[in-house]
């Protein structure tokens, strides 16, 4: 389960370190394999998947019937997008150029672990989005089922 908030910085190439806390789950969970995409929902960010839940969700959206325009826009976003990334030697992946200039990644990003996969922010975005709190029409039902 990967959860929390690094700053991460990003090279020239592109190359962005993983923090260490993740590496070695990542390892055993993934054997460094990860796969870079769009968020289908968010349009400055990135998600970072180790590739077995890659797997899973790109299997899941494969099975969308096509003749939905929505379908095929996260077909597109999730799948045609993609690219598969290896950590190297030092814990750094290579993002692809195109997947920086869509979302306005530069020098750094923000990292989040979400749980099973990481989203991969500009700093001024994820600032921005961290600002803007729940609103009461934006709760859904399964929020007000949580217990805390």
């Amino acid at each position: 389960m990967f959860y929390g908030e690094t700053t991460v910085a990003i090279d020239d190439k592109g190359r962005c370190a993983i923090p260490t806390a993740y590496r070695d789950s990542l390892s055993v969970l993934c054997r460094s394999q990860l796969v870079v995409t769009y968020s289908p929902y968010d349009n400055d960010c990135l998600w970072v998947l180790p590739r077995p839940e890659w797997e899973r969700i790109r299997d899941e959206v494969v099975k969308l019937p096509s003749f939905e325009a929505a379908h095929r826009t996260m077909k597109r976003r999730l799948i045609g997008a993609a690219s598969h990334l290896e950590m190297d030697g030092n814990g750094r992946i290579v993002l692809p150029h195109s997947a920086r200039q869509q979302v306005g990644l530069a020098k750094s990003g923000v990292l989040l672990g979400m749980g099973a996969y990481f989203e991969l922010w500009p700093e001024e975005a994820q600032r921005a989005r961290m600002e803007m709190p729940i609103q009461g029409s934006e709760i859904t039902d399964a929020m007000r089922q949580l217990s805390f």
